[in-house]
Order: structure tokens, then C-alpha cells, then sequence
């Protein structure tokens, strides 16, 4: 039977399902590490990728039970999903392909703004650096938990207030900006993301149309004097 055969379609959209299936599972089981591992401390973080690895598994199990079974009323529900998936997910990546350095920056630290003291900690833990902008600024928008608290080496001994949160501190602050840590690493972060997100886009907009054409097949199992 040639590619475009019923058992074809049935086999293709099956085999992109376990695919996204698996994704999730790695999307879960990345969270739970990073948790476990108090690599990451930050429970909104840890819960927005466990939901992101839960809705996909639901809508690959969605996929996979459609196209395993034919089911027209599933197999309906999948493509309209997938389909507005792929319409987020592609402007997302375009979005993070086109912008600048100066784009970038802003939007990583309108994200520090909105973060947690315990996400603040993670970031200045994991690239050794206190704040992001202003060191000294310990209250406000830009302002970061005391570093002295994630044991930094630059942190050692020194009563500068960016160290040790006691706003008498005489010292400046000794440790790297996080911005400036960070520079390179978002840059990549946004290229990574931008490129990923584009593949994976294209992979949906591959079983939206596998879905419909296999919706439209005639199941030989079903009919087969149909084909003859």
C-alpha cells in the first residue's frame, strides 16, 4: 500500500502522537528533577512546565485515541486544538527570532520585575551575580533578596548592602550584574527558543493536516467492498 493509504495516515498521526507523548513525559520529568533537586525553587516556574507537559500529553492521548480508533468526533477536536497551537506557538517563535538585543533585555527584566525573592535566588545562585541592574536597590521593582543568603563567593565578609540587605553598608557591591551575566545567555535562550518553537510548529501544522486527511479516509476494515 502506497504512503497515502489509510494505514499510512493511521500509522503517521499515531507515530507524531507517541512523539509529543514522550515530550511531555521529558517536559514533567524535567520540573520534577529540577524540583527534587532544589536546582530550582521556584514553584510557579516548576508548575507552569508540569501543566505545559500535562496539556500536551492530553491533547497527543487526544490524537492517538482518535487516530487509532478513527474517531471522528476526536479526531475534529485534535485538529481544531492543534491548529490554534500552531498559530501561538509559530507567532511566539517569530517573535523570539525577531528581536533585538535591546528588546530582549527589556523583556528579560520586566520578567525579573514580576519574579519571586526565591526565583531571584535561583538566577543569582546559578551565574554567581547579585541583581540585575542596580545592586543596591533591595526594595522596588528591581530589587533582589539579600545575596549573602545563596552563599555567594563574592559575598564573602563584605557588609556591602547588595550582600547583605543592612542598608548602613558602606562597601559597593563586590559581585557581577546579572544582566551582564546573563547577556549571552538570553540571547541564545531567545535563538533556541525561536528555533525549537518553529520546528515544533511545522510539526503541528503536519498533524492538523494528517488528522483531516485521515478523517476523511474511508477505513477498508470497515467497507471493503468499497475498494474493490
Amino acid at each position: 500500500m502506497v504512503c497515502g493509504g489509510f494505514a499510512c495516515s493511521r500509522n503517521s498521526l499515531a507515530a507524531l502522537n507517541v512523539l509529543y507523548i514522550l515530550v511531555s513525559f521529558i517536559l514533567i520529568g524535567v520540573a520534577a528533577y529540577g524540583r527534587l533537586s532544589a536546582i530550582v525553587t521556584s514553584l510557579t516556574l516548576v508548575g507552569s512546565l508540569i501543566a505545559c507537559g500535562v496539556f500536551l500529553f492530553f491533547i497527543a492521548l487526544t490524537g492517538l485515541i482518535g487516530a487509532l480508533k478513527h474517531h471522528q468526533v476526536l479526531l475534529f477536536f485534535y485538529m481544531i486544538i492543534l491548529f490554534l497551537l500552531f498559530l501561538l506557538q509559530f507567532s511566539l517563535a517569530c517573535a523570539c527570532l525577531a528581536f533585538n538585543s535591546e528588546q530582549q533585555q527589556d523583556l528579560v527584566e520586566r520578567g525579573w520585575n514580576l519574579s519571586s525573592d526565591a526565583t531571584k535566588n535561583d538566577v543569582q545562585n546559578q551565574f554567581q551575580c547579585c541583581g540585575f541592574r542596580d545592586q543596591d536597590l533591595l526594595n522596588g521593582s528591581l530589587g533582589h533578596p539579600p545575596c549573602v543568603k545563596v552563599n555567594l563567593g563574592c559575598c564573602h565578609d563584605s557588609d556591602a548592602i547588595c550582600c547583605s540587605g543592612n542598608s548602613n553598608g558602606t562597601k559597593t557591591c563586590p559581585c557581577d550584574k546579572c544582566s551582564e551575566k546573563l547577556q549571552m545567555q538570553i540571547h541564545a535562550a531567545f535563538k533556541v527558543t525561536g528555533g525549537v518553537g518553529l520546528f515544533f510548529s511545522f510539526t503541528e501544522i503536519i498533524g492538523v493536516w494528517l488528522a483531516m486527511r485521515y478523517r476523511n479516509q474511508k477505513d477498508p476494515r470497515a467497507n471493503p467492498s468499497a475498494f474493490l
